[in-house]
């Protein structure tokens, strides 16, 4: 790799994997969605960053030192890690998945600045499972939109399709692309293209609207209780506690265990601790501060145990109407 046949967003892509994950998380905060995604494409790709690579574009980049000798590394566990950092762990993941289709050729690119409304009614009388596949390769926000204006019966016989969907053939994806309108921007693997699953529609409920989202939800528990609960399980994580309203994390704090607590917080942000300790008396916070503080090791899976627990909590007090978890589309808090 020679620093003078890098392009400006290579060089840029090369500094945050010279910079290690921390640094670069920050970095990116300042950075819009769609410059992420062209970042992150370019650190799957680049792999490693030769020595006097890193000092080139550190040389180039004010207010900064040289930092270590030797390689750094990008690729995939890299981005992860960055992402993961800059914006938790399910954005990073809808932003890796994004990436990793670029990477191999995007499906239905084509449709990528259709009108939504246009769309689904060029669509809607294609078997439900055509227009599954469909609506799974658009970008979760679109996709969204296209559910939403489908009638409500095929809302759910879609949603339904799309989370039992997991590998599709590349000629079945060029058939049905040649039967909307046209093929291929780039073909995918020569293997199989992965399209669907339970975090698809994940990922597509997060952005519709509540009263869609119950036509969904209702139709997923009457044909497939068992895929509805793993929906709900993933619908939010503990990471999106960050979206509710003071007054919601108060609510919620009175049911919480105050054990699992510190033990979902050892694995929690800092946007989500201090979320956390500026919605509790200042003493109440100081001596959260000071258990987490002398707390020893803990397993992960403890951890993950005790926030799923807080996380059951808050779906409790949301199905209650306690606190409202917001929702995309017209879905308006007063």
């Amino acid at each position: 790799m020679d620093d003078m046949e890098l392009t400006g967003t290579q060089r840029a892509a090369a500094l945050l994997i010279t910079l290690g994950t921390e640094a670069a998380s920050h970095i990116l905060k300042h950075f819009t969605e769609d410059e992420i995604e062209t970042l992150t494409y370019e650190i799957l790709q680049m792999g490693t960053v030769p020595a006097k690579v890193k000092e080139h574009v550190i040389q180039q980049t004010y207010n900064m030192s040289f930092v270590s000798e030797g390689i750094a590394s990008g690729g995939s566990e890299y981005a992860r890690d960055m992402l993961a950092r800059a914006m938790g762990n399910q954005k990073a993941q809808e932003f890796l998945e994004r990436v990793r289709v670029r990477t191999q050729g995007a499906p239905f690119d084509f449709l990528k600045d259709a009108d939504p409304a246009q769309l689904a009614n060029s669509i809607k009388n294609e078997h439900p499972q055509t227009i599954a596949l469909i609506v799974s390769h658009l970008k979760p926000s679109m996709a969204a939109s296209v559910l939403a204006s489908l009638e409500e019966n095929l809302q759910g016989e879609v949603a339904s399709r799309i989370a039992a969907m997991d590998r599709v053939s590349p000629d079945v994806i060029k058939n049905v692309e040649s039967g909307v309108k046209t093929k291929l921007s780039t073909l995918l693997t020569q293997d199989y293209s992965s399209a669907g699953g339970v975090q698809v529609l994940v990922n597509i409920l997060h952005q519709v609207d509540r009263a869609t989202e119950k036509v969904i939800m209702d139709a997923l528990d009457e044909s497939q209780p068992q895929v509805a609960e793993e929906v709900r399980q993933k619908m939010f994580v503990f990471e999106n506690i960050v979206t509710l309203d003071d007054r919601s994390i108060q609510r919620i704090l009175r049911d919480v265990d105050s054990k699992d607590l510190i033990l979902a917080l050892k694995g929690a942000s800092e946007e989500v601790r201090n979320l956390i300790f500026r919605n509790m008396s200042k003493r109440a916070a100081q001596l959260l501060q000071e258990d987490l503080a002398i707390s020893g090791p803990v397993r992960l899976r403890n951890v993950e145990e005790a926030q799923q627990r807080i996380v059951n909590v808050i779906r409790q007090l949301e199905a209650a109407e306690e606190i409202v978890v917001a929702r995309g589309g017209d879905d308006i808090v007063m």
